[in-house]
């Protein structure tokens, strides 16, 4: 199973998140955001994509080991990526081992990322 990770700013929209998708280059079963950021435009792209939606909480991510790093996102989140982040603990939810098999890419407009992570079988 694939879980996208999926990173957003305020005011992101279904464009940064078809772009996102896009560059990710594989589709995913699932989809992992931090539940406070789920805003009604992702839900709605979430549903008309046909992805379940799965609501982390910044302690589910903290000190997750991600191939990219972003200073910022380090300093705030206690991980490197948001979405890489994202995308490992929701595939391991369960006791699973997961592994990263895209890093993060970022849509154009920078207000939405993504990175996918396959979940392994016990």
């Amino acid at each position: 199973m694939i879980w996208a990770g999926i990173g957003l700013r305020e005011g992101a929209t279904d464009t940064a998140f078809n772009e996102v998708l896009a560059l990710a280059g594989r589709r995913p079963n699932a989809l992992a955001c931090l539940t406070a950021k789920a805003s009604p435009a992702l839900k709605d792209w979430a549903k008309a994509e046909r992805l379940a939606l799965t609501g982390l909480v910044e302690q589910d991510i903290a000190g997750e080991q991600t191939l990219t790093c972003s200073p910022r996102i380090k300093a705030r989140f206690a991980t490197g990526s948001v979405a890489e982040a994202l995308a490992l603990a929701a595939a391991r939810k369960g006791g699973y081992t997961a592994r990263l098999i895209a890093p993060r890419v970022t849509s154009t407009c920078g207000m939405a990322t993504m990175a996918l992570a396959e979940r392994k079988d016990p």
